[in-house]
């Protein structure tokens, strides 16, 4: 029989492990959060993080707008 595994009862990090911070924005582009977010996420209380989880899905479609990449140089 194995033992369980002991959790904590926290708010998980919203953590993708895709690590890049959007130069204009200054948000991740994986989980949306701010460097600061990133950096205090250990040190915040439940609350807080909830919040902050709360505020994620609106900070999403900021990074959706695109100046142009590949498919507008080969218009040009």
């Amino acid at each position: 029989m194995s033992k369980p595994v002991w959790r904590r009862n926290e708010v998980e990090s919203p953590c993708v492990q895709i690590c890049v911070v959007h130069p204009a924005e200054r948000i991740c582009t994986g989980c949306y959060r701010t460097i600061d977010e990133i950096t205090h996420w250990s040190k915040m209380t439940a609350e807080e993080r909830r919040a902050v989880m709360d505020e994620l899905p609106d900070r999403a479609p900021r990074l959706a707008r695109r100046r142009g990449g590949r498919a507008a140089r080969l218009k040009g």
